[in-house]
Formats: C-alpha cells, sequence, structure tokens
C-alpha cells in the first residue's frame, strides 16, 4: 500500500532521514518504533505529503505523491486519515462540526448527509450521542475517540497514528487499543502507528519497524523482534516498557521484559 525508497530528510543541515526504505503491505497494521527524534513523526508528514522530502520516492497505492499538484495531492489525501497526537480538534465547535469539518469543506453533500456520516463514525468508535458536546466536555481518550472519527470521515483506505496511547491513564490505553485493532478489522484498512508505547505496540501491530541513525534497523512480525538479538532494538523495547511491569497485558511482552531484566 506504501512504498518507501531511499528518503531523505534534513532540518536546518542536520540529517534525520538517511536513505529510508520501507514498504508497508496492504492491510497490516505497523508500528514503528525509534527514539525521540529519529524522524517517526516526521515520517507521517511525509507521507500526507505535509511536507516534501529531500531526496526518495514515496508511493501511495502505486502513485509517487511528490510531484502531484495541490488538487491531485488533495485527491490522494482522501485515502489516508491521521489521528494527530493531541487530536487537533477544534474547541469553538461541536463534536458534530469537528468530525464534519472536512466533509463541509471538500464536497458537496448536504448537511443532514454529512450529519448521517457523523453519527456513523462515531458509533464506530463508541461515542453515541456526544455530538452536541465541545471538546472541554470530553476526557482526554474522547478527544482521541473524536479525532478518530474525523480521520475516517473520508472512508480512508489507510490510518495513521501518531502516539495514539500519549497521556492517557492505562485503563484509557487499552480501550484504544482494542479501537485499534476494531477498526482495522471493521474497516479493512492499511493502518500505521507511531508510538513510544511498548504494550500498545506489540499488541496492535501486524508488523513492525524500527529506526534509527535515519534508516530502518529491524523490520517483521512482533514475535521476530522480540526474537531479533539487536541489542539496539533489545534495549529500546526494554526502556519504553512501563515502569510497572504489571500494567504489561501482553503476556509475550511481559515475559520478554522480564527475562532481559533479568539478564
Amino acid at each position: 500500500m506504501i512504498q518507501i525508497k531511499n528518503l531523505w530528510k534534513s532540518f536546518e543541515g542536520k540529517e534525520v532521514l538517511k536513505g529510508l526504505d520501507l514498504h508497508i503491505p496492504r492491510g497490516e497494521t505497523l508500528v514503528i518504533m525509534g527514539r525521540s527524534g529519529c524522524g517517526k513523526s516526521l515520517l507521517l508528514k511525509l507521507v500526507t505529503g505535509l511536507m516534501q522530502p529531500d531526496a526518495g520516492e514515496i508511493l501511495v497505492d502505486g502513485e509517487e505523491i511528490s510531484g502531484l499538484k495541490f488538487k491531485e495531492l488533495n485527491q490522494m489525501r482522501r485515502k489516508i486519515g491521521l489521528l494527530f497526537q493531541s487530536a487537533a480538534l477544534f474547541d469553538s465547535m461541536t463534536v458534530e462540526e469537528n468530525v464534519g469539518f472536512m466533509l463541509a469543506q471538500h464536497t458537496k453533500l448536504s448537511r443532514a448527509e454529512i450529519r448521517e456520516i457523523v453519527i456513523e463514525k462515531l458509533h464506530l468508535v463508541d461515542l453515541d450521542g456526544t455530538e452536541h458536546l465541545r471538546p472541554a466536555e470530553l476526557s482526554g481518550g474522547m478527544r482521541k475517540r473524536v479525532g478518530l472519527a474525523r480521520a475516517i470521515a473520508f472512508d480512508p483506505e489507510v490510518i495513521l497514528y501518531d502516539e495514539p496511547t500519549t497521556g492517557l491513564d492505562p485503563v484509557t490505553c487499552v480501550e484504544i487499543n482494542r479501537l485499534i485493532q476494531s477498526l482495522h478489522a471493521k474497516l479493512e484498512v492499511t493502518s500505521v502507528v507511531v508510538t513510544h508505547d511498548m504494550d500498545s505496540a506489540f499488541t496492535v501491530a501486524t508488523r513492525m519497524a524500527m529506526i534509527h541513525s535515519g534508516k530502518i534497523v529491524a523490520f517483521g512480525h512482533p514475535n521476530e523482534m522480540l526474537e531479533n538479538d539487536d541489542p539496539i532494538l533489545q534495549q529500546f523495547i526494554l526502556l519504553g516498557a512501563p515502569e510497572q511491569i504489571l500494567n504489561v497485558s501482553n503476556p509475550v511482552l511481559k515475559e520478554f521484559i522480564l527475562n532481559l531484566r533479568e539478564d
């Protein structure tokens, strides 16, 4: 679904991505891991065309996006839903207006048709009956769900999640993980999740990739990542795990971390 070839990107003379290659198969949930500043969130912005690479190619559903004109780029973006780390809701708008915002801006649908879509998307994220509320009246987890409902308003083929569990309590994190899995199954989408939360990562992923020094240094199924003896990867998994090991819900990950700590 997404092919990234020899991707380079620098800021203020500092190279962040250094010839990165990544293939994201259709229908997978790929989790991207890596230290802060390694380029994980940057990669999402490049995939959506919000930023342009210095060199390299990004193909979405076989279409190279860097050369697209503004109108063509907007059409391509309808294939991609993006959940921002902060949810990025408009505080002055209701939940209904937030979820339907892009539909109102970029389609000729009537208000009644948009409302019908909004109600449907809110149901998918378990927020029935919240359309009249404003962001200030919502919990952090609910705001994330509203942002996700907006991200799927156009029935995208790809959903990008930027740190979906950051700042949430353990119970809400579990709920968000289940929601990611549920939407992946119900909508049959390709999902890309950027996260530091190892419990979340090993719960939702069907494949995983780790960025280090501007490149992909590990790629595979979750069990393959746990069996990978690369010290950088093992250290990241250990440090990225919750301080309280009992909070880890994934039993395979819990056993792996306990064995690492014993060593």
